[in-house]
């Protein structure tokens, strides 16, 4: 029996990566230092999880920023605007785009990895796509591991995954048809790995877990037949995850691979259907995931053990391997940094570190190699899940009972979007084209130093406040001076999206370093969501007034919607997802509310990851859509026609969904459209989407700004999609990690174009 794990997570425990590519990108550093540094977290990954005895242990799992991105790298498979750019230039313009004297190149488009919040970046292809090999970071980093006496297992993502996370950049093709051009490469690729010596090789196939049409299956079978006939010495680790393989479960069977790795947290029934399975060898190795890599409760070991044993009776103890259910990319590295969490609450998680301490332990005591210590691992295990199932903590009556006593009046508006948009457009007064933004503004140096400030004690709660105040009315000014027609405060007491309002919501429990990465240098602090959700207090209320309080233009109130907080967060697995998620949107509703009293016109409830939370399988779609969308209308509907609710969708694919959108019946959508060239609004447009849009015509993952041109052509491509009438103009999403000079000019580009397309429809040019 072995005891493996898919990926680490290699942010650092303390964000050193982070905090290292934005050194580099702002010229604090220079490449070898960046090189150095990332060097030394690979190798204080391989050695701790190599002193905790780990069998199988991988390789090229870290990435300067994603790993499709670096995987575009190897297989050379660079967009043609990059051609004259190289190396670290070349990948981070990739990412981010390059504005700089005579180049002024996009960045490739991000979108969410499969149901989760870490984005990649999507692969382009054309027609005559060609690829080359390009192997040296796989073969760079096996051999640092190699000096340390670590044989890892390189990952690489899968070929037929690799094609279908793409998108084509061109018509009457598809991305499919690239396969038999690719598989050389890969095949390539593979020679050259046996050639290192490697024993194991981790081809992660994800789009096993999904909906396959007939070719694609067939792309499957072609793929790994074509590398049994390489005939090398390495074996295959095929890695599926994040749900079943569900109706492919025939197919990866009969591929010639050595390894099924199966997530037994995301589909517990997977291993009774392959261990009665007809095509099922009993001499292929099953790698069991049944430590989770995607949050942050301990184990149940009794419950484990039980699994394991299902497979004991089957199958020769050295075919089964006990891993994570997928990469611990999505976990906080270690929690044993956290020394103020509550004990009690403390001793119900697993960070990164500690689900490898998890495998191991299980081999350990499925292997019967029972020990003194181990034995006591054991009891300590029984004893925190036993806490957490009789804890006082978890449980509040009285939020029990108001779930129960929800109507369905309470998701419902007191009349139709038509009726509410000639009374809001009689309130609010607006021109066409209005401009706003998402919702923050860059938090600054200055800023987070008053936070780290504030959080020590060195400021009280008046001069924070009072520096606050400041800086928020002078982000009014200039958004005045600007011209935006809708004005937001900024956000400017708000550290992160979705913390600051768990910080104010029962229930929740935060951590310190419990950082994972969201996309290249934007890592995200999730909280955990413990127990039953209520708010004590209203959470914006004070910000949303005082900036009204300054001005004669309309502040949106800026909340964070149900699903997000949710999905963002580390929730709780002991009740339904769905249960939690209408607790969430009973609190956000009291926020609305409170908003509307204290005289806030315009409300942006913030779903950015209601795309994100969509099952795998469309056959699984329409009971989570459901009470998503039942969850934003209880926390949108307890308000008047006048008010205006607005919704922020960014990065997802809505044109599966657009029925849904349409159901949330928010009077405003805003959804990311830079970065696709206003592709997103066809799903829109498509539908007949009948209520507010506002497309965003500002990439704010990028820090070039967008010329006067870019934004005029497309806001013309939404004009001819849309009514005018129906058209906001918008950054893709929050400025908060932009800087303020980009974000100035920027913002003065989006507003000028705005004045301008509405000069030409005044006009009836």
């Amino acid at each position: 029996m072995k005891s493996i794990v898919l990926g680490y997570p290699r942010i650092g425990e303390k964000r050193e990566l982070k905090k290292a590519v934005e050194s580099y990108w702002k010229k604090h550093i220079f490449e070898d230092e960046l090189s150095n540094i990332s060097k030394n977290i690979r190798v204080k990954n391989w050695k701790m999880q190599n002193d905790l005895g780990v069998d199988l242990i991988s390789s090229n799992d870290f990435s300067l920023y994603d790993q499709v991105l670096d995987m575009c790298i190897t297989l050379g498979c660079v967009p043609q605007r990059f051609a004259n750019l190289t190396g670290l230039e070349r990948y981070f313009a990739m990412a981010r785009g390059l504005q700089k004297e005579e180049v002024d190149v996009k960045a490739m488009e991000m979108t969410k990895w499969f149901n989760t919040n870490y984005h990649y970046l999507v692969p382009e292809f054309t027609k005559d796509q060609t690829f080359s090999l390009n192997p040296e970071k796989i073969i760079t980093e096996y051999k640092e591991a190699l000096k340390l006496g670590i044989k890892t297992k390189p990952v690489i993502i899968g070929p037929v995954t690799f094609l279908l996370l793409g998108k084509e950049k061109e018509q009457d093709f598809n991305r499919i048809e690239l396969l038999d051009d690719l598989l050389p490469i890969y095949q390539n690729l593979i020679k050259e790995i046996d050639e290192l010596g490697v024993e194991y090789l981790q081809i992660d196939e994800p789009v096993l877990a999904t909906d396959l049409n007939l070719d694609e299956r067939l792309a499957i079978t072609h793929t790994y037949e074509s590398f049994k006939n390489l005939n090398t010495n390495v074996k295959l680790i095929l890695a599926n995850y994040f749900d079943c393989y569900g109706e492919n479960l025939d197919l990866a069977l009969k591929l010639p691979v050595d390894v099924i790795h199966l997530d037994l947290v995301r589909c517990t029934k997977q291993l009774d259907d392959i261990l009665s399975h007809q095509l099922f060898n009993k001499k292929k190795t099953l790698s069991l995931g049944i430590v989770d890599g995607r949050n942050i409760w301990k184990n149940d070991f009794e419950d484990s053990l039980k699994t394991i044993e299902k497979a004991r009776e089957k199958l020769d103890v050295d075919n089964i391997w006990l891993s994570t259910s997928c990469s611990l990319l999505h976990s906080p590295c270690d929690l044993e940094l956290e020394t103020k969490l509550n004990p009690e609450i403390k001793q119900w998680l697993a960070f990164a570190k500690q689900k490898i301490e998890e495998v191991v332990t299980l081999k350990q005591l499925a292997s019967h190699e029972e020990n003194k210590q181990t034995l006591e691992k054991l009891k300590e295990n029984q004893c925190a899940i036993q806490s957490r199932k009789n804890s006082k903590l978890i449980h509040n009556n009285h939020v029990k009972q108001r779930v129960k006593a929800i109507r369905d009046t309470n998701a419902n508006r007191q009349s139709v979007f038509s009726v509410r948009k000639e009374k809001q457009r009689e309130r609010l007064n607006l021109p066409l084209f209005p401009t706003t933004t998402i919702g923050s503004f860059p938090q600054t140096k200055e800023v987070r130093t008053w936070r780290a400030k504030f959080k020590k004690g060195e400021l009280n709660t008046q001069e924070y406040n009072k520096l606050l105040k400041a800086e928020t009315e002078k982000s009014i000014r200039w958004q005045e001076d600007t011209g935006l027609d809708i004005l937001v405060h900024g956000e400017f007491e708000r550290n992160d999206m979705v913390e600051y309002f768990g910080e104010q919501l029962d229930g929740f429990v935060f951590t310190k370093f419990g950082w994972v990465q969201s996309y290249g240098s934007r890592c995200v602090k999730p909280p955990i969501i413990y127990g039953d959700v209520q708010r004590p207090n209203p959470m914006t209320v004070y910000w949303a007034n005082y900036a009204q309080s300054i001005t004669q233009k309309h502040v949106k109130g800026m909340l964070t919607g149900p699903v997000t907080i949710l999905q963002w967060s580390f929730v709780r697995n002991d009740q339904p997802r769905s249960e939690t998620c209408i607790q969430i949107a009973l609190a956000i509703r009291d926020e609305v509310n409170d908003l509307e009293k204290a005289g806030i016109n315009i409300i942006q409830i913030d779903e950015a990851a209601l795309r994100e939370g969509l099952p795998l399988r469309k056959a699984d779609w329409q009971y989570y859509l459901n009470w998503a969308v039942k969850a934003f209308r209880i926390s949108s509907s307890g308000v008047a026609d006048q008010t205006q609710i607005h919704t922020h969708m960014c990065y997802s694919e809505f044109n599966d969904i657009i029925k849904s959108i349409a159901d949330m019946d928010a009077d405003v959508i805003t959804i990311e459209c830079s970065r696709s060239q206003m592709e997103l609004l066809n799903a829109f447009v498509d539908f007949k989407y009948p209520n507010e849009i506002g497309p965003g015509v500002y990439d704010i993952h990028s820090p070039r700004v967008p010329t006067l041109q870019e934004i005029e052509i497309l806001l013309e491509k939404a004009s001819e999609l849309i009514p005018v009438e129906n058209i906001w103009v918008n950054p893709d999403c929050g400025l908060k990690t932009r800087d303020w000079p980009e974000t100035k000019l920027a913002i003065g580009n989006l507003v000028k174009s705005a004045k301008k397309m509405r000069e030409k429809e005044y006009k009836g040019i």
